[in-house]
């Protein structure tokens, strides 16, 4: 009941604090599998998709103000996709993938997106890892490796001296904190969604896998904040 509680006062319009607070209570008590079960359903989806702005193809990100909600709507989304059989089946009806893959190329040359690049990539993660469905929607009809190659490119800032080659920088500094988890999460739903590619037919894919094995190459080239992070990154 409190959960339905939360969702009902997150479906009318309140102040973002109130949403931010709404949002991370409803993201503890998604951890407890028993309490999603009557409350993971599409409606509940939905709001939360509202939330984290995956409802429509339009609307930029523009009120900075917003991003603590996209944010903390995407980790409830990535608690409730993790914990729950009914919200993976549902996420395939809602075409959860797709309008995931639309945020990220919104958050494309932004400032200040970080984190909801990195929770958009978990959750992508997660689908691909959860639901062999939405990896192949990912692999054959939403342009997948492409869109997590360029958000790992990003997350890398690579440069490229030739086609197929980066930059390589030896004085550079390592990867900051959210930029080396933005690049672990790109490559584990990469991985996840390459896993059945070892054929590949056309031109377009062979260049796309060349792309992407040079920027794996600069990654193993690249530190992290921490001995720690550089272990995990490689």
């Amino acid at each position: 009941k409190l959960c339905e509680g939360i969702l009902n006062i997150l479906e009318k319009d309140t102040k973002t604090s109130f949403q931010v607070a709404c949002l991370e209570a409803l993201r503890i008590l998604s951890r407890d599998k028993k309490v999603l079960v009557p409350v993971t359903t599409k409606r509940n989806m939905q709001i939360l998709m509202k939330l984290a702005k995956l409802d429509t193809v339009e609307d930029p990100l523009e009120r900075v103000s917003e991003f603590p909600v996209i944010v903390e709507a995407l980790k409830c989304l990535c608690n409730i996709i993790f914990n729950s059989s009914v919200a993976q089946k549902l996420s395939l009806e809602l075409n959860l993938a797709a309008t995931l893959c639309n945020l990220l190329q919104k958050c494309k040359d932004r400032q200040l997106v970080d984190d909801i690049k990195c929770f958009d990539l978990r959750l992508l993660f997660l689908l691909s890892l959860l639901h062999t469905d939405i990896r192949a929607q990912l692999r054959q009809e939403l342009q997948g490796v492409q869109v997590l190659t360029q958000a790992l490119e990003s997350a890398l800032s690579v440069r490229w001296t030739e086609e197929y080659k980066a930059a390589e920088d030896r004085d550079r500094p390592p990867l900051s904190l959210q930029e080396t988890d933005c690049a672990i999460e790109a490559l584990k739903a990469l991985f996840n969604v390459t896993l059945d590619s070892w054929n590949v037919h056309s031109e377009n894919e062979s260049h796309q896998f060349r792309y992407m094995a040079a920027i794996l190459r600069h990654c193993l080239l690249t530190t992290g904040p921490t001995e720690e992070k550089t272990e995990e990154l490689h």
